[in-house]
């Protein structure tokens, strides 16, 4: 379990990830998720699938174990979901361009299952979906968002095959998000630093800017995010 949570090479070998706390496993339950095995130093107070292993331990082993600051008193196994590089065209996508925050790609994914996104799609060097970090920050949505990850060739195929992209970038001459009509596409945000790649965008037909003070040069990743997130799904609500 901690080379789990160290390790993404281990995590990717074995298919399995880290989580930790209660509310976590209480989701993954929810969910459905695979729950292979739970280390806990507390009582779970809630039915887990009846094949789950369950070792009762103290705090001293739950701390060394986990990888997070401020470990909870729980931490459990899942069974990484059985990888998918297919796009469903139907529905709007956000694409994560080199996002290696684990933090602002946990944010996405949690945005993105409030908003009804119809999936999250991971491009370039983008933070592990399964890093610890990434899981706490999506609070549960990680077990709900349909998460894709997908090379350059992939998405040129979904471009060619009639898919709208659009480019979330800065500058005045590009069209306002209230202005474009964002259902229906995906939606690229670029890298905290660099922002969106050549070869991203250039599958970029449309291109798009959030409209901020000028003296802000942008916004951070996830929060940019956010608010197309929100452009896009607010007839829904």
């Amino acid at each position: 379990m901690k080379k789990l949570g160290a390790s993404r090479v281990y995590r990717e070998e074995y298919g399995e990830f880290l989580c930790d706390g209660l509310k976590l496993l209480e989701e993954a339950v929810k969910s459905s998720a695979e729950i292979l095995c739970v280390l806990t130093s507390a009582h779970v107070p809630f039915p887990l699938p009846v094949d789950t292993r369950v070792y009762f331990t103290d705090r001293t082993v739950i701390d060394s174990v986990s990888p997070l600051k401020n470990a909870q008193n729980v931490l459990f196994s899942c069974k990484v979901p059985a990888e998918a590089h297919v796009v469903e065209q139907a529905g709007t996508h956000i694409l994560l361009d080199s996002v290696q925050d684990p933090g602002n790609v946990g944010t996405v994914i949690r945005t993105a299952s409030a908003f009804g996104i119809k999936s999250i799609i991971l491009a370039g060097e983008c933070a592990d979906p399964y890093n610890p970090k990434t899981i706490r920050a999506s609070m549960g949505a990680i077990f709900r968002q349909d998460i894709r990850i997908i090379d350059f060739q992939g998405l040129r195929q979904l471009s060619e095959a009639g898919v709208r992209f659009i480019a979330s970038v800065s500058g005045e001459e590009c069209a306002s998000i209230s202005e474009t009509a964002l259902n229906g596409a995906i939606i690229a945000i670029g890298n905290e630093g660099r922002g969106l790649g050549g070869e991203i965008l250039s599958l970029c037909s449309e291109k798009i800017r959030i409209p901020i003070a000028p003296e802000c040069e942008s916004l951070n990743a996830a929060i940019a995010a956010a608010i197309i997130m929100w452009e896009a799904g607010k007839a829904r609500f």
